[in-house]
């Protein structure tokens, strides 16, 4: 099953009429289901947020651009955890060739700082021999 046909599979359970829409009742019930709380006044105020057409209530399309939001910011919150792994060996904001050997080392893989100046030359945009995180992130991409 694909990742559309697994959006269009959730979102004809959650809009249990099968009126095209998720109503705020509706996802409200579908919020219960899976442990959370959500108040009906709180489900009108997130329907009325993730609405793209004014009418109160969720399309498919909605349902997917909330679900990618979610996805993107899950993935820069990963990548910035993972980027603290290396940056906090320094302190410095940046993964150096020796914070970056260290790492790989803890994980198993033996580098020596040359190799790893060139595994960061790679990526190194503003050439200054580190990596910020935006270049961590296009590295990670």
């Amino acid at each position: 099953m694909d990742k559309n046909q697994q959006y269009q599979s959730v979102f004809r359970h959650i809009n249990q009429n099968g009126d095209g829409k998720i109503s705020p009742p509706e996802l409200q019930i579908c919020i219960g289901k899976i442990g959370g709380d959500l108040s009906l006044e709180d489900a009108e105020m997130a329907a009325a947020l993730m609405d793209s057409d004014g009418d109160g209530m969720l399309s498919m399309e909605d349902l997917v651009k909330v679900v990618e939001s979610a996805n993107e910011e899950e993935k820069f919150s990963d990548l910035k955890k993972a980027f603290k792994m290396y940056e906090e060996i320094e302190g410095s904001g940046c993964i150096t060739p020796k914070s970056l050997r260290r790492m790989l080392s803890k994980l198993g893989e033996s580098r020596t700082v040359d190799d790893c100046k060139v595994m960061i030359a790679k990526f190194d945009v503003n050439g200054d021999g580190v990596l910020s995180f935006d270049e961590f992130r296009v590295m990670m991409a």
